[in-house]
């Protein structure tokens, strides 16, 4: 793209529009700006509102994924895809879950994460190749983030999500945008023009952030990771996760740390079989059986037990 259609293109962008709120902040005490930037950001959270009928979309289409043995792949350069591997990297130990399940690509790859390779970005074949790379499948799910929608990178690797048969899933910050049209199911909060022009990092990153919060955590508590409201499949891997998942057992049973500690050990710090043995008074053997046959939804299998007796 010329230089002339670049700035034809980013005039058009909501994003990157001039915020008049902010027109003085170069004026202002630090205070001041701060306070400026806090009411900016209380729009955030209004604009994802909006789109939550399309969140929920996605979030039915990577549940459904999973339940196939498909996978969640962010794509995005900058830092979109930044926003999209720290996401994915959470999972694991949240969740439990394989680290293939979902999983962040970043243009210009892992040193991106740390150091701006902007021009990555620019490369549509590149976007494409990246997913040929880790062997896209009709199974998948491709969720492309851009803030102004039209990244180069994020439109080649969502046109080719749509070759392979894949679910294709576009999260911008820009109405009616290229990757918009592309995808099969489009996101745009609409936050509207930054504090400081252009610095997209701020409410459009902060917008997708959010979403990408709730793409994961909604998917997951839909395959059955949470019981109430807690997280039920996270593990122990140190000190510190090791007393959250005793805490767990004890707000889930109302046992003491004793009895937690001790259903954690038998189960080698697996929560929820903890938790369901302490609820049911069933041994590991008939609980692991239990859980299996609810296809780890730990509540069904808490109920299905008192149902049972």
């Amino acid at each position: 793209m010329t230089n002339d259609a670049l700035l034809n293109a980013l005039s058009q962008l909501v994003s990157e529009g001039r915020n008049p709120e902010t027109m003085d902040i170069d004026l202002l005490s630090s205070e001041q700006i701060l306070v400026r930037m806090n009411q900016q950001d209380s729009l955030v959270p209004l604009a994802v509102e909006k789109v939550i009928p399309d969140i929920a979309k996605a979030v039915d289409a990577i549940t459904d994924a999973f339940k196939q043995g498909g996978r969640l792949l962010y794509v995005g350069a900058g830092t979109s895809g930044r926003l999209g591997v720290l996401d994915a990297s959470e999972c694991p130990p949240t969740f439990g879950t394989d680290p293939d399940m979902v999983v962040g690509i970043i243009a210009g790859g892992k040193d991106a994460m740390f150091k701006a390779k902007e021009g990555a970005e620019d490369d549509p074949v590149l976007g494409a190749q990246d997913l040929k790379d880790i062997a896209l499948s009709d199974k998948d799910v491709v969720v492309g983030i851009a803030a102004s929608g039209r990244t180069p990178y994020v439109i080649g690797a969502l046109e080719y999500t749509n070759e392979v048969g894949a679910t294709s899933v576009a999260l911008s910050c820009n109405p009616a945008s290229d990757i918009a049209n592309i995808a099969n199911i489009a996101i745009s909060p609409v936050v509207g023009p930054e504090a400081l022009t252009g610095s997209t990092r701020l409410k459009s990153g902060t917008a997708q952030k959010l979403v990408l919060n709730m793409l994961t955590t909604a998917s997951m508590i839909r395959l059955g990771k949470s019981y109430q409201n807690l997280m039920v499949d996270v593990k122990a891997t140190n000190a510190k996760l090791v007393a959250r998942a005793t805490r767990i057992v004890m707000q889930a049973t109302e046992c003491n740390k004793e009895a937690a500690s001790k259903a954690l050990k038998e189960t080698n710090y697996d929560v929820k079989l903890a938790i369901l043995m302490i609820l049911t008074g069933l041994n590991k053997a008939a609980a692991e059986k239990q859980l299996m046959q609810q296809e780890g939804f730990l509540r069904r299998a808490v109920d299905g037990d008192s149902c049972s007796h």
